[in-house]
């Protein structure tokens, strides 16, 4: 089913239902700086809207739609849901979001509100991006949907350009230009959800405590064979912590230090 949404005073578009049909639309323009109260040319506030003050608002309906996804994960994250988490009828909520795709431009951009934009930095850019990957991982731990959601093309709302920004000027000091801080920092983000996702993965399998020791006799057993002289020197060496929080700090440095400034 296609309806037509009317996204400003002069402009409509026909959105996609939940049952796949339409033709979606994301025309950031719209997505984001639509939303914005601009002044005129003359200074003065746009004229207000007549009619019934909406009882509840996009914002809203974003931060709804967040704490289903945080409790319950994406495949929750239905218009239904979101609409009876609110308060609201499921057909009004299109004027907000008309499809769940735009919704979840809006989630990605709510939770990147999370991310300081402000802080502080060192001029050292490599201990400055290793401060801002970590902030990146603890967001997406916050939020595990996050890194599935990041995994298609997304368009930049206003917290997610504040964050860019911090993160180009870290990365100031490198003498790089524009295209490669961008791919850096693009590079960096593609590391963190990957690794995040791993742990969560991780995370989950660790709950059968038989299945690890299993996976240790039969690596232990194949290293043994006179097969594998590599694998069995690898597994010879003095372990390292396992914690999730020191493995990521080793990739991650093994990342930065390693990343030059041509």
């Amino acid at each position: 089913m296609t309806t037509t949404v009317a996204l400003s005073d002069r402009s409509t578009k026909t959105v996609t239902r939940e049952d796949g049909s339409g033709t979606p639309g994301r025309d950031p323009q719209q997505l984001w700086l639509s939303h914005q109260q601009p002044q005129s040319q003359s200074g003065a506030q746009p004229r207000a809207r007549r009619g019934r003050r909406p009882a509840f608002s996009r914002e809203a309906i974003t931060a709804a739609a967040v704490a289903l996804a945080d409790a319950e994960g994406l495949e929750a994250v239905t218009m239904r849901r979101v609409a009876a988490q609110v308060g609201a009828g499921v057909m009004s909520l299109y004027s907000y979001a008309p499809d769940k795709d735009t919704l979840l431009e809006l989630m990605v951009d709510h939770v990147s509100g999370e991310l300081p934009s402000s802080a502080a930095l060192t001029g050292d850019w490599r201990t400055d991006l290793k401060t801002i990957a970590h902030l990146q991982r603890a967001n997406m731990l916050r939020h595990p949907w996050l890194p599935t959601a990041l995994s298609t093309r997304r368009s930049l709302g206003p917290n997610t350009l504040a964050f860019l920004e911090h993160a180009l000027t870290a990365l100031r000091p490198t003498g790089l230009d524009g295209a490669a801080k961008l791919e850096v920092f693009a590079q960096l983000t593609a590391f963190v959800a990957g690794h995040v996702t791993h742990e969560l993965t991780q995370a989950a399998a660790a709950g059968s405590p038989d299945r690890a020791a299993a996976e240790a006799r039969y690596l232990a057993t194949v290293a043994a064979d006179g097969h594998h002289p590599e694998l069995a020197e690898a597994l010879s060496a003095p372990a390292r912590p396992l914690t999730p929080e020191a493995t990521f700090t080793r990739f991650l440095n093994r990342l930065i230090d390693g990343l030059g400034t041509d």
